[in-house]
């Protein structure tokens, strides 16, 4: 939390300081007035009371006052707040290499149990869309706030064959997106691009334009698993699947299991739909404070206590 006048503040710690004094020597007065007048059995029943409810009223008061103090030095902090109207793309891999079974079942089948935890995680009126992606990208679903919709496209995504080509897939996935507004690439794969656009070269002309890619990689490296039907080691590319996150003001998150696939991608459905935002807290303060007050003074009156 920062503050734009941070004098006020300590104007408001001061003068509730002096107050908490004032009220505290005034009730010690009282008190002293009271027992030179009163006879033995008062004596015994004021010295049992261990709070001074006019005291209490003095700390009430004091707290309102430097909430107003507060208020009026501009507290700011910075939260993340959800976005109105943004818009996801999931761009999911489906080459020939999601079908390695070092993700357990597969990687193509975990990655769309962690699509659906992304579905699930985005708030309500968030638009998503689908590319699913191998010797080219093709729109499994285009952007739509339908959740239901949204999932039943995740059993239209094809079957894993072919190359990889993630270059087209985040072309496409930015032609779909709109031209302004909290826009993000969610990008699932192995990494390994070996078709299309190259990706090094499209990512940063994505992230000029303000749109923000993150990537999941699926797999591991030194399982020792061929992909199935080829001759090839199941591995993954994370130094490429760094490079396209960091020219998008994205991250980069890695996955060897289906668990932990999931978690990313639900944790990204609650980082692609927020933003940071500067909130000024002067209103509520003063608010908070005002109402301690009268509270405060109020119930002095009442029960015929001032500090």
């Amino acid at each position: 939390m920062s503050f734009a006048h941070p004098l006020w503040l300590l104007a408001g710690i001061l003068v509730a300081t002096v107050f908490l004094w004032a009220a505290h020597r005034a009730s010690k007065r009282a008190a002293a007035a009271a027992l030179a007048y009163s006879n033995l059995a008062f004596f015994a029943s004021a010295t049992r009371q261990r709070i001074d409810p006019a005291l209490l009223i003095a700390i009430a008061c004091a707290g309102g006052i430097v909430a107003l103090g507060g208020a009026l030095a501009g507290p700011r902090f910075v939260a993340n707040v959800p976005v109105r109207g943004g818009a996801v793309v999931l761009c999911v891999d489906t080459s020939g290499s999601m079908r390695a079974t070092d993700v357990d079942p597969t990687r193509a089948a975990a990655a769309a149990a962690a699509v659906r935890a992304f579905v699930d995680g985005v708030p309500d009126g968030t638009r998503l869309a689908i590319i699913a992606f191998a010797g080219g990208a093709g729109v499994v679903q285009p952007l739509s706030d339908d959740k239901d919709a949204v999932r039943e496209a995740i059993g239209r995504i094809p079957p894993p064959n072919g190359g990889t080509a993630i270059g087209d897939a985040l072309a496409a996935a930015a032609r779909l997106l709109p031209p302004s507004g909290r826009r993000a690439i969610v990008l699932i794969t192995d990494g390994v691009n070996n078709l299309g656009i190259d990706p090094s070269q499209i990512a940063p002309q994505i992230g000029a334009s303000g749109i923000e890619i993150d990537t999941v990689g699926i797999g591991t490296n030194d399982s020792g698993q061929l992909v199935p039907g080829t001759d090839q080691a199941a591995s993954i590319d994370e130094d490429a699947l760094r490079q396209i996150a960091s020219s998008a003001h994205g991250v980069y998150a890695r996955a060897n299991d289906a668990g932990t696939l999931r978690a990313h991608l639900a944790a990204l459905a609650n980082s692609t739909t927020t933003e940071k935002k500067r909130i000024d807290a002067s209103l509520p303060l003063a608010v908070a404070g005002g109402v301690v007050l009268v509270l405060a003074l109020g119930g002095g009156m009442l029960a015929g206590r001032f500090p």
